[in-house]
């Protein structure tokens, strides 16, 4: 499908090396200007260099979304069912090229290829259930006195920008990009610097399924790229996942656009395991809360509270599996836990633990550098998962968000202690509860000051079901129905049928 088959390339020559242009707009890759500064992005398993970015200036970021523009021309007027068609072909594609795709994006982001997969699935799912919604947009009809009346109808914005994390790189450009585009929108979107590569392949796999040149763009660089994009006159709104300081400048650049934006931003999430939770899923539910992704992951319940009757078992249950998990080469099937993003981001979260000793926590277990034995992967960002225990709410560990393995446990005794201990948090991106009382699963679930709560579960996101914060932790949601009402505006018509009835 690709012009280039990058994975396949890549991975098999043993040398990670890509070349081709990481920029995309207009329906193909664009190389910068010549004298452009680069960058070198690193392949996370083995830190080596994987590539060079090119950043986009003023010029390159005007081409984009002047590509965007024209585009938008085309796609808006057509109808719902036609924009389904090309957007299911795009998710036949993405299926059809799941591995090599999945390859990529451990090679970019250091992540196992068995959570690569899923969220390789999760971005064609969101296109298919987009796709779904596509021809279902319809507005309102009101009857008014006289036999006049008034209808609505819901329209695109324009041009949306997209800007990604670097923890699911190509789901969060799908995420962004399916409800966008199917509501008749274009986008420009700008990955983190970090992780550019599989993005573009996004673009191409749109261009292959048909969509009009320039609909779908990707625009690579950092903050001052970000800014361009905010800023710029025809952009109508901005969609952006990633830290919370982020995310305030983002507010700001828009505001002076009065521009709507969506943010999903960080968290420091809750986890409640009372005493009569089935401890076998607790558990499960506490390491799946903190150690996807190598803990890189926003909703995560990094903030376990754990009912104290059941503390010891439960504490010794969550370290022996910790200690379990297999930490290595992240395209090994066996692998459950690959390399953190960077080598500034590793040594960040490793100070984290640092920090959290100095403070009086106990490191149960982890928290140190990896080596892997393989040659290959020991210039690697790799850690052992950490479990910290005797953690009190004032530490560091547990106000801050880590975004590493590290899972900081808190004993509690009651429901309403616990909930207060829980909510005292500027952010509220996400929340669980582990308990066999229905009754109380719902009640403490409803005081639970966050936008994403699970029950009995934990880090599910069906692309059905909005996901999105409270408080700090963002503006808007991402995927489920109402995310169509963030990426389309409402314009309401009066029918006259009668005569002016004038005061003058």
């Amino acid at each position: 499908y690709a012009q280039t088959p990058l994975a396949v390339r890549c991975i098999s020559s043993g040398s990670v090396e890509i070349t081709v242009p990481l920029n995309f707009w207009a329906g193909k890759r664009r190389t910068g200007p010549e004298k452009c500064s680069k960058d070198s992005v690193y392949e996370p398993a083995t830190g080596r260099v994987l590539c060079q970015l090119e950043p986009c200036g003023a010029v390159e970021v005007d081409q984009a979304v002047k590509a965007a523009k024209l585009a938008f021309g085309y796609w808006s007027k057509m109808s719902g069912m036609e924009r389904a068609r090309v957007m299911i072909e795009a998710a036949h594609i993405i299926e059809s090229n799941r591995e090599e795709i999945a390859e990529m994006e451990v090679v970019n982001n250091g992540k196992s290829i068995t959570e690569a997969r899923l969220d390789v699935d999760s971005a064609r799912l969101c296109i298919e259930y987009y796709a779904g919604l596509a021809s279902t947009l319809a507005g309102q009809h009101v009857q008014l006195p006289g036999g006049s009346f008034a209808y609505t109808r819901r329209e695109p914005l324009g041009i949306c920008v997209g800007i990604g994390a670097w923890n699911y790189p190509f789901q969060i450009a799908a995420w962004k990009s399916a409800p966008a585009l199917a509501c008749g929108n274009s986008m420009v979107f700008k990955p983190s610097p970090v992780t550019p590569v599989t993005a573009v392949m996004l673009a191409e796999i749109y261009a292959k399924a048909g969509v009009p040149e320039g609909l779908f763009n990707v625009v690579q660089g950092g903050q001052e790229t970000g800014s361009l994009l905010c800023q710029h006159p025809d952009v109508a709104k901005v969609s952006f996942t990633g830290s919370v300081p982020t995310g305030q400048k983002i507010m700001e650049m828009a505001s002076k656009g009065v521009k709507p934006v969506t943010l999903e931003l960080g968290g420091k999430s809750p986890l409640l395991i009372f005493k009569d939770s089935d401890l076998e899923n607790a558990v499960r539910g506490a390491l799946m809360a903190n150690f996807l992704s190598q803990g890189q992951v926003c909703s995560n319940g990094t903030r376990v509270f754990v009912q104290k009757d059941i503390m010891p078992e439960f504490v010794k249950e969550v370290v022996k599996r910790t200690q379990a998990i297999e930490i290595g080469d992240p395209l090994l099937e066996s692998t459950r836990m690959g390399a953190l993003v960077s080598r500034p981001h590793l040594d960040k979260v490793l100070s984290f633990v640092d920090r959290a000793k100095k403070e009086g926590a106990t490191v149960l277990c982890g928290g140190e550098p990896y080596v892997p034995s393989d040659p290959k992967l020991r210039g690697g960002y790799y850690m052992t998962p950490c479990v910290l225990g005797n953690c009190t709410d004032d530490m560091i560990c547990v106000k801050e968000e880590i975004f590493g393995p590290v899972m900081s446990v808190l004993p509690f005794e009651t429901e309403d202690e616990v909930l207060q201990r829980a909510n005292d948090t500027s952010l509220g991106l996400a929340a669980g509860v582990f308990t066999r009382d229905v009754r109380r699963a719902h009640r403490v679930v409803e005081h639970l000051k966050a936008g994403s709560c699970f029950i009995n579960n934990y880090n599910i996101t069906p692309v059905e079901v909005p996901f999105g914060g409270f408080k700090m932790s963002g503006i808007g949601r991402e995927n489920g129905q109402v995310t169509i009402e963030f990426y389309s505006q409402l314009k309401t018509v009066f029918v006259e049928m009668g005569d002016v009835d004038s005061l003058f």
